[in-house]
């Protein structure tokens, strides 16, 4: 796996447990907001050897509960599942973020049971899906993987990083019809790390946030704000 960093101990990544992430580099999705572009945009630099990272989990025995795997896209790393299967074998339960843009390789790592929470980013509604992630999008893949995360994932959740440039009220009503009704569906506020792929974006009201947390809820939609 080519690493480009690893947090050594989160408490909010993981509902519930202590864990690490590991970010992967790179990523098929070009996000305007994104927050960790510098793993999207900018050349491989200094990289973290695998077995540096095996060998401080190997140390955390015990002491941490779960590793993150975050990127970037996770899923464009070919050795992904054998990296997950050595991190189970310390003990570790295993939380995945990803786009949802490689179902089969998401179909395997569930149906093998190698994941213990899949966290899945909904960008925006179907029609400004690919205006949102910068690149031209199968919503085929996207539907797939959701009913696969759905159908098969132990614990999940689906969640919408939402600016006031690309994000409406409808527009979010929309993408929560692709999650469904009784799914977890964060409205994740957008924070500016800073090194955006590009400029000029702003993060929603958090009242405004929470009003339309409710309008969720009033449609029996499972939506929670997750403020930056």
């Amino acid at each position: 796996m080519i690493i480009s960093g690893l947090q050594k101990l989160t408490l909010l990544d993981y509902p519930g447990k202590t864990a690490a992430i590991v970010f992967t580099y790179g990523c098929n999705f070009r996000c305007p907001f994104c927050h960790n572009a510098l793993l999207v945009t900018e050349k491989i630099r200094d990289t973290i050897p695998e077995e540096e990272v095996l060998a401080f989990l190997s140390k955390r025995k015990g002491l941490l509960d779960a590793v993150c795997i975050t990127g970037g896209e996770p899923t464009l790393q070919k050795d992904l599942r054998e990296f997950i299967l050595k991190v189970r074998e310390m003990g570790f339960a295993v939380k995945l973020d990803t786009n949802g843009t490689n179902p089969v390789l998401l179909d395997t790592l569930l149906t093998e049971g190698l994941l213990d929470y899949v966290a899945m980013d909904i960008k925006n509604a179907p029609d400004k899906y690919s205006l949102t992630a910068g690149a031209d999008v199968d919503l085929n893949n996207i539907l797939k993987s959701i009913e696969l995360i759905k159908s098969k994932a132990p614990d999940y959740e689906f969640r919408t990083t939402m600016t006031r440039e690309l994000h409406s009220e409808a527009d979010i009503l929309s993408a929560a019809e692709l999650v469904g009704q009784g799914s977890k569906y964060y409205l994740q506020q957008f924070k500016d790390s800073g090194c955006l792929i590009s400029e000029g974006h702003t993060p929603w009201d958090v009242n405004d946030l929470h009003n339309l947390e409710k309008r969720l809820l009033s449609l029996s939609f499972n939506a929670s704000v997750r403020e930056s």
